[in-house]
């Protein structure tokens, strides 16, 4: 974890030194409507994961997805996992 914290105390300071403030100002801008983007999309992949989860639980076994229990259902709960801090650490 010391390179990528070194990397984002050393980023704004480089480009400083190198560049100027106003590269330093672009250089942050950039970063806050990067960020916002990808906050919007782990929101919503997040959610589309456990709503995809909930989704094939309501299936009956004799359905394309097979319902609860089956191979696809448990992919679905490893997807959730994933999503579920997406959504908690996006909001």
């Amino acid at each position: 974890m010391i390179p990528p914290g070194a990397m984002v105390i050393l980023a704004p300071l480089c480009t400083g030194i190198f560049f100027g403030v106003t590269s330093v100002a672009g250089l942050l801008v950039g970063s806050l409507v990067a960020s916002i983007q990808l906050a919007i999309s782990m929101s919503n992949s997040g959610g589309a994961w456990d709503n995809a989860k909930k989704y094939i639980e309501k299936q009956p076994p004799d359905s394309e997805l097979k319902g609860k229990g089956s191979d696809i259902h448990k992919a679905a709960v490893v997807g959730d996992t994933v999503g579920d801090p997406f959504k908690d650490t996006s909001g």
